[in-house]
């Protein structure tokens, strides 16, 4: 398993530099308001249940890691009060987090650093969020780096994919390899939760289908949406949609 490279999610984010047309895709079959840009899959209300999951006290110090464009956390830090620090891999992501924190007036802190490898502070969240790509690195690394940065008793709350069957060789191997309770129990967190979302899986078939069906033109960004539309499409029924959950002891 290949996991992309920081290269790789740079020219990936620069193609959506500005408004992209991936963003109306997102927003209209997510229920999105304009204002949220993301990458993600989260439905509007997907936030609300992690914002749930997450259980934060107030003013507490909240981590997104790999927050791409920063839309999702700092809408959970709109709700909750909480002091954003957004992590990525991308120079470009971060770049335009940052500028989408001005923009909406908003205090909070992007840097760049890797899931497994963040360069934060032990115990310094009291909560972390990591919205739709702990499966760009599902390695037990990536879960002991959340156990690191979080303070007892703080909480993890992941959104991602899971394979029905490891076997099935329909599923991409970076999904195969994720198993959410495994990789948060084997980082020593306790009270683990993973439920699965059917209702935001319809969200997604929906939006993948018309994105394989539009006629991309010369647009890369509609071309990359269009071509993801396809993959995922093929894979689809092989693959579980979850919101996982735990605690830090």
């Amino acid at each position: 398993m290949v996991t992309p490279s920081a290269e790789y999610f740079d020219e990936w984010y620069g193609h959506m530099a500005g408004r992209a047309p991936r963003d109306e895709f997102h927003q209209r079959h997510l229920g999105l308001p304009l204002h949220l840009l993301s990458t993600s899959l989260l439905t509007w209300d997907g936030i609300a249940e992690v914002v749930d999951a997450l259980r934060l006290p107030p003013a507490a110090d909240l981590l997104d890691l790999a927050c791409g464009r920063g839309g999702y956390g700092l809408e959970i830090a709109a709700r909750t009060g909480a002091r954003l620090v957004g992590v990525d891999i991308s120079a470009e992501a971060i770049r335009q987090a940052t500028q989408n924190a001005q923009r909406a007036g908003a205090t909070a802190r992007f840097e760049v650093g890797e899931l497994a490898a963040t360069g934060l502070p032990s115990q310094s969240f009291a909560g972390a969020v990591c919205v739709d790509a702990i499966q760009f690195d599902p390695r037990p690394e990536t879960f002991a780096e959340l156990r690191r940065v979080l303070r007892p008793g703080g909480r993890v709350v992941l959104t991602t994919w899971e394979a029905w069957d490891r076997a099935d060789e329909r599923v991409v191997p970076r999904l195969r390899a994720v198993d959410t309770e495994a990789g948060l129990g084997g980082a020593g967190f306790v009270d683990v939760e993973v439920r699965e979302r059917p209702e935001w899986r319809a969200a997604e078939r929906a939006m993948w289908e018309e994105a394989a069906a539009l006629d991309p033109g010369d647009d890369p960004d509609l071309r990359s949406l269009h071509d993801e539309g396809v993959r995922v499409l093929a894979q689809f029924d092989g693959v579980r949609r979850v919101l996982a959950a735990a605690t830090a002891p």
